[in-house]
């Protein structure tokens, strides 16, 4: 793992409890975005845990040139920002997950957890503050952002207007799985067939770099 934040105390306290994880092992730290980026090339962790507003580059802009070099390295923000300005810039980036700084510690370990597991996780305020304040773009991409990184992938597969089969050879599941995979996408979508979720999926530009 790697530590990123430009507050010296806040890395202290992170490795402090972090380093007491007996399945975390921290790799290295950062203090800016730019030093972030560079770390990551040179010690290829598994997850990066990133502040926002950093000096030379922030973290959302650090967030977004990671995930482009470097798609398999999990992100979680960590940040003391709810605004939308923050939040929602970093899901666009692509961050795995968005916590705040007075979360509890144990709930920080569950949601390293829960991204290393292919899911998300956003905290209760960041999610709450979402559902009140977005507008319906935003709240279009906060859709996407509830779907798991294999349920995304499988949209992007029906936006190419690929089979249940075909989806399955491609991504070596069964068909089976890939229908359950669908199913889930359409309750979280609130779509009733494929046909609307490529032309949702399409018509916001999930896909598109």
């Amino acid at each position: 793992m790697l530590l990123v934040d430009d507050h010296l105390v806040v890395l202290k306290g992170l490795r402090f409890f972090l380093q007491t994880r007996p399945d975390i092992d921290i790799v290295g730290e950062a203090q800016d975005g730019q030093e972030a980026l560079k770390q990551v090339g040179q010690l290829q962790p598994d997850m990066v845990l990133m502040d926002v507003i950093m000096p030379v580059m922030d973290g959302i802009e650090a967030t977004k040139r990671i995930k482009a070099d470097y798609p398999n390295v999990k992100v979680i923000v960590l940040t003391s920002s709810s605004d939308k300005d923050h939040v929602i810039p970093a899901i666009r980036a692509g961050a795995d997950g968005y916590q705040l700084k007075d979360v509890d510690p144990s709930l920080l370990e569950k949601a390293m957890i829960m991204v290393m597991a292919g899911e998300t996780s956003l905290h209760p305020q960041v999610s709450n503050h979402l559902m009140l304040h977005v507008s319906k773009e935003d709240r279009n991409l906060s859709s996407y952002y509830e779907l798991t990184p294999r349920e995304r992938l499988i949209l992007e597969h029906i936006t190419y207007g690929e089979s249940n089969k075909e989806i399955a050879a491609q991504l070596h599941i069964t068909e089976k799985t890939v229908k359950t995979h669908i199913t889930n996408i359409f309750g979280k979508m609130e779509v009733q067939d494929r046909t609307q979720a490529a032309i949702h999926a399409l018509k916001h530009k999930w896909f598109e770099d």
